[in-house]
């Protein structure tokens, strides 16, 4: 079975993404507020975020009001974006070393025409989704977990 698996750093990452799309309003948040949100140790969200800001995902704002903040809108940053700086590179297998003859015509045929072209659906999906979609996505199930009370 071919398993590809995001890391717990990839997963954490695009939480935190989502927390700064979600709680900012514009204005930068403190690691420690999304640390708590998030349930992970700020030691490791400050090693997430180093990566993000490297990336050009997020934007550190210095000072006593200062914080995190989104680098770009919502809309123009995908799940793909994200998930690319904290993992790199997406793919289901490993590339083979060249082999000689035919075991180099048939790993290159199952390369070409099965491991690229899921690399290719992995990526073009996770770049079809951004921040937006899922900030909107997580306030309708959020709205779903309202209880309306009447006496």
């Amino acid at each position: 079975m071919i398993k590809m698996k995001i890391s717990t750093k990839g997963r954490y990452g695009l939480k935190a993404m989502m927390d700064l799309a979600i709680y900012s309003y514009g204005e930068p948040l403190n690691l420690k507020s999304i640390a708590e949100r998030q349930k992970v140790s700020e030691k490791y969200l400050e090693h997430i975020f180093s990566a993000l800001k490297k990336a050009g995902l997020i934007k550190s704002i210095k000072g006593t009001q200062g914080g995190y903040i989104l680098a770009k809108a919502a809309a123009d940053t995908t799940v793909g974006n994200v998930i690319r700086a904290l993992e790199g590179d997406l793919a289901v297998a490993e590339k083979a070393s060249g082999e000689e003859g035919d075991a180099d015509i048939l790993e290159q045929c199952i390369n070409e025409n099965v491991y690229e072209k899921i690399d290719k659906g992995i990526n073009q999906l996770l770049d079809s989704i951004t921040l937006e979609n899922l900030q909107q996505e997580y306030k309708k199930m959020n709205n779903n977990t309202d209880y309306m009370f009447y006496i």
